[in-house]
């Protein structure tokens, strides 16, 4: 019982504090309305929402079957790990299982039979979300703590990984640093990656098991020993650059380099009792919201923040639909007591007199409009608050009022629209026989030369006649003997006589000229 009271006390200042209200119903002159404030939700076990994943393959022991000693019994060989008996196997899930009667289970790797190769295993837990650490990391280790191991953790969803903390029973052997302790920082320092000796050197003493990342310590760095001053430290953590995200985690990742050798060197001969046994992880967190809510529930298989001030999002890193009249921000700390919350507002709202969407720093108050304007709107983007796009420009449909890229040039073609603005959908006025969103396309029955022109020809409804053909849709080139757009007039049509007998006075002058030429060579005309 004074256990657990001391367990509870132990977890007090960080599992409550003030920032647990996100709004209150209060009444002002103006009547009453919503005041909001920063707030986050509770601290608790993050293990029960993890997801775990032990690799490489075939790590863990039991299959095939094999058989370990311990450094106590050093060659009493006789237990055996076994895959297929649920009494023998030591699956990833017994890492996070509730032990019963102090009975310890726990997951277990296979040994170090394969000397000199080293014996290498990786766990990695995974909250598909981000999480803030608000205690020690304590990984529990049955039958030895490795010699060497790395900590290391992801902000992203495992695409990216940084160390986090280098565990060695010598850290310049193994690391090239000088072992440091956490408690030996400095406010400047908090958040410096270090190697600890303190939970690798072998004591022989089987209540040595645990290893333990140090997040209260770097806490009393700014709150003191017994973390009574919250409030400097959520000042530090606000004002610091890089110390909340110190502290805010999306997966964690142990790097087991080298197994617990018993306090000698490795014994060749007996490889089989070297091996990795983890029997329980305990994180202890609360969901990241970004002070914007205090409640945060597991739905669908992950953590969901319950989204406060108007925000949305698996994080509440986004302002809803209609309340965006504001660039989103985080909530803050500051100031005491009850923080910024950074609420996002309506357009037209009291929250934020006059916002412009990021795309202007600017106001000017008209005075004869009674209204306060945006000036100087950036981005390509015009009206009282930004929130329209210039002539010329038209809405990206695909991004959000805040975006730098939410006006697209409209590009109209010179040539075939009436002028270089657009409809809402990117769409041109198009001159006569243009068409496409651009007007850089003719309609059917109409040909593209510096514009579009209706069709003097085409294949389908103006056919040339009489053996004329359509050049390029332009004009019928015409056999000799018939002119006309469409080749549909006869060249002696106008002349009485027939067409049979003498040159018509239609005949081309060049013919004429042709006929003359040949009865001059031929002695029959003198000229």
């Amino acid at each position: 019982m004074l256990y657990l009271l001391a367990l509870l006390l132990h977890r007090l200042p960080l599992a409550m504090g003030q920032y647990d209200i996100c709004k209150s119903w209060v009444t002002t002159d103006d009547g009453p309305s919503w005041e909001f404030y920063a707030c986050q939700p509770k601290a608790m076990r993050m293990k029960d929402y993890v997801t775990v994943r032990v690799d490489p393959a075939g790590i863990t022991c039991g299959d095939p079957p094999e058989r370990f000693c311990t450094h106590e019994n050093p060659y009493l060989c006789s237990d055996e790990c076994d895959a297929s008996n649920p009494d023998l196997a030591h699956p990833p899930k017994l890492m996070f299982d509730s032990e019963d009667e102090g009975l310890a289970t726990y997951w277990q790797s296979v040994t170090w039979r394969r000397y000199p190769e080293p014996l290498l295993a990786n766990i990695t837990l995974s909250w598909n979300k981000s999480i803030e650490l608000t205690d020690d990391i304590v990984i529990t280790f049955e039958y030895g703590r490795p010699t060497i191991m790395m900590l290391e953790k992801s902000l992203d969803n495992g695409r990216t990984w940084h160390p986090y903390q280098y565990y060695a029973d010598d850290c310049m052997e193994a690391f090239s640093m000088p072992a440091r302790r956490v408690r030996d920082l400095s406010t400047t320092s908090a958040n410096r990656v270090l190697c600890t000796e303190e939970y690798s050197r072998w004591v022989g003493s089987k209540k040595e098991k645990t290893v333990r990342f140090e997040v209260r310590d770097r806490f009393a760095i700014f709150a003191g020993p017994d973390l009574k001053n919250m409030d400097n430290l959520y000042t530090r953590l606000e004002s610091a650059k890089g110390l909340k995200d110190f502290f805010t985690v999306t997966d964690l990742r142990m790097r087991l380099l080298r197994p617990a050798l018993g306090g000698t060197y490795v014994q060749r001969e007996n490889l089989y009792k070297y091996f990795y046994a983890v029997s329980n992880i305990e994180v202890t967190g609360r969901c990241k919201c970004n002070l914007h809510a205090n409640l945060c529930t597991f739905k669908e298989g992950s953590l969901q923040c319950e989204c406060e001030h108007n925000t949305t999002g698996q994080d509440c890193g986004k302002c809803k639909k209609n309340f965006r009249s504001r660039s989103w921000r985080a909530g803050s700390y500051l100031p005491l007591p009850n923080g910024s919350p950074n609420a996002c507002a309506a357009a037209g709202s009291a929250f934020g007199n006059c916002e412009c969407y990021g795309h202007s720093n600017r106001c000017s108050y008209i005075d004869f409009l009674n209204v306060v304007t945006c000036v100087s709107c950036k981005h390509n983007t015009r009206g009282q608050h930004c929130q329209h796009c210039r002539l010329g420009f038209y809405r990206n449909s695909s991004a959000e009022l805040d975006d730098e890229n939410v006006c697209i040039e409209c590009n109209c073609n010179q040539i075939g629209s009436l002028h270089d603005r657009c409809n809402e959908t990117g769409y041109c006025e198009c001159k006569e026989g243009a068409t496409g969103p651009k007007c850089d396309d003719c309609l059917p029955n109409y040909y593209w030369r510096q514009g579009c022109f209706p069709n003097v020809c085409d294949e389908e409804l103006l056919l040339c006649q009489n053996g004329g053909t359509c050049y390029q849709n332009q004009r019928c080139i015409c056999p000799v003997g018939f002119k006309g757009v469409l080749c549909q007039q006869s060249r002696c049509e106008a002349d009485k006589k027939d067409c049979d007998g003498a040159p018509s006075v239609h005949a081309g002058l060049g013919t004429v000229l042709l006929g003359v030429l040949a009865l001059q060579l031929c002695g029959f005309v003198d000229l």
